[in-house]
């Protein structure tokens, strides 16, 4: 198997509801995994894209998170919907999403 040029982390911490923190899987972390899989398969991407599944990423209340390497960009409050557009311009064309972006004074 050849190594992925980019890798695709989806948070999706579970802790009680009403936790201080929040969780990724209580906005949708796991739906949103699901649906990078999905497209994974749509594109047929396994030899550039790799997708997997995480705890904690750190800035809960940014979630749902998304973490991709190399880069170490951190994308929060995604959803399913924006699935799509991180494939076509960050994965695939190297130009990450900045509508999505975690701030740069919490993830700098």
């Amino acid at each position: 198997m050849p190594r992925p040029k980019k890798h695709v982390f989806v948070c999706t911490q579970n802790r009680p509801p009403n936790h201080p923190r929040g969780a990724c899987v209580h906005k949708d972390g796991g739906e949103l995994l699901q649906a990078f899989w999905a497209e994974l398969q749509k594109r047929n991407a396994h030899d550039t894209v790799s997708v997997t599944y995480s705890g904690c990423l750190g800035p809960c209340d940014q979630g749902a998170n998304v973490l991709v390497y190399p880069e170490g960009v951190l994308y929060g409050k995604v959803s399913k919907e924006d699935v799509a557009e991180i494939f076509d311009s960050h994965l695939l064309g190297d130009q990450p999403v900045t509508r999505l972006l975690v701030p740069s004074e919490i993830w700098g």
